[in-house]
């Protein structure tokens, strides 16, 4: 038992310096095309992820979508299984809708583009995310970043 609690107390411990180390910088929300996404290296036989940026998706066959480019700066050592939280309000409905990622996290400084895409995104590309909130999470889902907009943190007028 004595050995449980203090392997618990690491996974927390390491869990609130990993918080410390790992950052959002920046977040650029907007609409990308499908060819946004092409890319010469395709034709040669590699990869959309083989460019340097992690891309995920919540329907994978389908690149056209609202994205959300982040720039992540992890001091640290890469975290496996990483979670993704993305909440969102669009402008075809007031409710919160949230997606999930998981993947990992690499270190130092890189970039993700979170897409929503397919029956996921149903606006056109001069449609907008009326607020949103991604929150970085660790494999037992401890808050390792965040990051919202500004209409985000604004009080609920009920």
């Amino acid at each position: 038992m004595r050995v449980f609690f203090t392997a618990l107390l690491v996974l927390v411990v390491a869990s609130v310096c990993a918080a410390a180390d790992l950052k959002i910088v920046r977040v650029w929300p907007g609409y990308r095309t499908a060819e946004s996404f092409e890319r010469i290296s395709e034709y040669l036989g590699k990869d959309e992820g083989a460019r340097g940026q992690l891309i995920l998706r919540t329907q994978p066959a389908t690149r056209a979508g609202y994205y959300f480019l982040l720039r992540v700066n992890n001091s640290a050592a890469a975290i496996a299984d990483a979670k993704i939280e993305l909440q969102v309000i669009t402008p075809f409905s007031s409710e919160p809708k949230t997606y999930n990622f998981t993947c990992t996290l690499p270190a130092k400084s890189h970039a993700l583009n979170l897409g929503l895409t397919g029956t996921d995104w149903i606006g056109k590309p001069k449609d907008e995310v009326v607020a949103w909130q991604l929150r970085l999470l660790s494999p037992t889902g401890a808050e390792l970043a965040k990051a919202q907009s500004h209409l985000w943190s604004l009080p609920d007028k009920k």
